[in-house]
């Protein structure tokens, strides 16, 4: 099964971390979505590198892994994507790969290159949760994670500080690594409410029902729903009840209710008989 560990922004250990759930009035606005600077923390990578980083990471994936080239999958995917896309602040091309394997996974390399697997599409029940699974990557490429995951490890370094181990950069489902120190890991998991915190929002205005986004993370994350028993100290995710709390305290807030959100469609039950056909 291919592992990818979760390669997100840290805070420089040469001074205290920065909270990063701490909201901007910008951040709350949801109008201003697409207007907005989202990754305020210093990176090294310049847009253009980042994309070359990211294409070559998603070569290296891609020689590993199964990819899925199935075509009635590809173009739902690519539309649900780009409508994500389109109602965000990622400044990225995003690009979804759907990988041949039962793992549940999801990860987001630099440069927007996303990928989910037939194990995690298995798992939702609507293109509300899908879009949501969506949204979180691309806040992640919203957030420039990986590459300013990168640049805080090589600040650490300079500073003769060890760092996180750097390798392909992403965001796995249920992600855990021991060799990440906690301290670091604590950050991460600040990167990951963010993560949550703006790809709720990305979910709303692209006409979703918000609800669909905390499901997918009961459904998905929830180790009392999956089955997995993983020490709190050495997940790179917050707990669920965390981050549940943290998304309906921010959709009750900032997320007007409406009538015509979309939970699902026909064309997303077609797309899950076809997921489970392939399967």
């Amino acid at each position: 099964m291919l592992v990818i560990l979760v390669l997100v922004g840290v805070s420089s250990a040469i001074a205290s971390p920065i909270p990063q759930n701490k909201r901007s009035k910008s951040d709350t606005d949801i109008k201003a979505i697409g207007h907005r600077s989202v990754g305020h923390d210093t990176n090294f990578y310049s847009p253009q590198k980042e994309k070359e980083l990211g294409k070559s990471l998603s070569q290296e994936v891609e020689r590993k892994a199964a990819v899925l080239r199935d075509p009635a999958i590809m173009v739902y995917v690519e539309r649900v994507a780009e409508n994500v896309a389109h109602n965000s602040d990622a400044h990225f091309p995003v690009m979804v790969t759907v990988i041949n394997s039962d793992s549940v996974n999801a990860f987001t390399l630099a440069g927007g290159y996303q990928y989910v697997t037939l194990g995690l599409l298995l798992r939702l029940e609507g293109e509300g949760e899908f879009a949501s699974v969506l949204a979180r990557g691309i806040a992640h490429t919203a957030l420039r994670s990986a590459t300013r995951e990168a640049t805080k490890n090589e600040m650490m370094q300079l500073a003769g500080i060890p760092a996180a181990p750097l390798g392909t950069a992403g965001q796995a489902a249920n992600g855990a690594n021991s060799a990440i120190p906690l301290t670091i890991l604590e950050v991460r998991r600040d990167d990951e409410l963010d993560a949550d915190y703006f790809g709720v929002q990305y979910v709303y205005k692209a006409g979703y029902d918000p609800k669909a986004f905390t499901d997918v993370i009961q459904r998905v994350w929830d180790p009392s729903t999956t089955g997995e028993k993983l020490s709190t100290n050495l997940s790179t995710f917050p707990p669920v009840d965390e981050r549940l709390a943290a998304l309906r305290k921010e959709i009750s807030e900032i997320l007007p209710p409406r009538a015509d959100a979309k939970v699902s469609s026909p064309d997303f039950d077609a797309f899950k008989d076809r997921v489970r056909l392939l399967h």
